[in-house]
């Protein structure tokens, strides 16, 4: 579908005859067209088509969709292609994935339908969601009379099995899942499981409070050991309520699992390629944590959103605005002042192992084939390291990489610190 000419008028995707593909997006309870919107919020909101679906790729046939677009936009020949641009500031904001619960089997997760995710819960209750919001138990299509929700799953986990951060929006959202459930279906009892409540935001506390208050969610301070799912798919929850003491089994319809949320894949790969650090979950590094919050250490690349680490989406919406604020500031500029505090190499004495480009983390230094006059007073041509100046940030990891010490930070060279350490002796 050729982006510059699709309207996003939809026709093609409700009258495509081929509707026989579970939607990833909707848990599988609906189905979608070989050519379709991956998601409601898609940008740009263009089709894409299944080729392993489409029956104009496997017949050569049907072609419905491009008879009935007005804007022309069905190209059934288009393939990938790469674009290269040139840009003066790059922006991060890879998002996050829930993490995956193949590790925690006791959950029941993927074993029964009756256990679900947050994130799935989210879909379902959606007006636009596969039951157009109408909350069901996904294995039988019947309301649930009883709910619970497992906060916590995979977060603040030291057993190495999940992440040791805390995911910082599941409180909040457990809250608000309980409240919709308990106003929209006031027979249904919904308790909570958590370790701790974290609502450190304006009116956080106040709105949990009122899950609790007025709603009459059913909160237990405990954690849950066990789903079972027996031979009739009915599951049953063993937990323990760490308040009384008392070990509790449930016999709940729906289990709404809350995970962690985690990097996306390819942020490490990203990182890779733009220079960008990261920490040791894989979430980028801020270049000052108070100061220069929405910037990465390396110049013209900033961040926004959960690519840094947990965040709301107020947080994040800030954030996004800061980075954009940043971008503007940078490319309106006629002329940049960089760093005076650079590396250089003294070509004189400088022996080519080209060291200091291996642990140069901002890719400023490369080996050319220079003519240079040694110690002695040679003239040789030989491979040296040079500095690109634009690019260092004057870290001064190559000085100290350097084994015959040709690397200098100017202004701090060894000789000048030295200097200033017998001054001050």
């Amino acid at each position: 579908v050729k982006a510059d000419m699709c309207s996003g008028c939809g026709i093609c995707t409700e009258k495509c005859p081929s509707r026989k593909t579970p939607s990833e997006f909707d848990m599988g309870l609906k189905n979608r067209g070989a050519i379709y919107i991956p998601f409601a919020q898609a940008i740009p909101k263009v089709p894409v088509i299944d080729r392993e679906a489409c029956i104009k790729f496997k017949t050569g046939k049907c072609g419905i969709c491009s008879k009935l677009c007005p804007a022309g936009a069905i190209d059934y020949t288009q393939t990938d292609e790469l674009i290269t641009e040139k840009y003066g500031a790059i922006v991060l904001a890879t998002g996050f994935k829930t993490m995956p619960l193949d590790k925690f089997g006791e959950y029941g997760y993927g074993v029964s339908k009756d256990v679900i995710t947050s994130l799935e819960l989210e879909r379902l209750t959606n007006a636009a969601g596969p039951t157009e919001g109408h909350l069901v138990c996904p294995s039988t299509g019947k309301e649930p009379k009883k709910v619970i929700i497992v906060s916590c799953v995979g977060s603040r986990d030291v057993s190495g099995r999940g992440k040791s951060y805390c995911s910082k929006i599941c409180c909040m959202y457990n809250a608000k899942h309980a409240m919709y459930i308990r106003e929209k279906y006031p027979d249904v009892d919904v308790t909570v499981f958590y370790i701790d409540v974290r609502t450190p935001g304006k009116g956080f506390d106040e709105f949990q409070r009122r899950a609790v208050e007025e709603y009459g969610v059913h909160y237990v301070r405990g954690q849950v050991g066990k789903v079972v799912v027996d031979g009739d798919g009915k599951l049953t929850v063993f937990a323990s309520d760490l308040n009384s003491g008392r070990k509790l089994m449930l016999n709940p319809d729906l289990v709404v699992l809350a995970t962690a949320v985690q990097p996306s894949p390819d942020a490490r790969k990203l990182a890779t390629m733009l220079t960008a650090s990261i920490d040791n979950d894989d979430f980028y590094v801020e270049a000052h944590p108070k100061l220069r919050p929405v910037e990465s250490p390396t110049a013209g690349i900033f961040l926004s959103g959960m690519c840094q680490g947990p965040k709301d989406i107020p947080e994040t919406v800030s954030q996004a605005g800061a980075a954009a604020v940043k971008v503007v500031g940078l490319l309106a500029k006629d002329k940049l002042l960089t760093n005076p505090c650079t590396a250089q190499c003294d070509t004189s004495i400088c022996s080519g192992c080209l060291a200091c480009t291996h642990v140069c983390p901002y890719g400023a230094i490369t080996g050319e084939s220079k003519q240079v006059i040694t110690k002695l007073g040679v003239r040789e041509t030989r491979t040296v390291a040079v500095v690109n100046n634009a690019l260092c940030q004057g870290c001064g990891a190559c000085t100290v990489a350097c084994p015959c010490g040709a690397m200098d930070l100017q202004g701090f060279t060894n000789q000048q610190i030295l200097a200033e350490v017998d001054a001050l002796c």
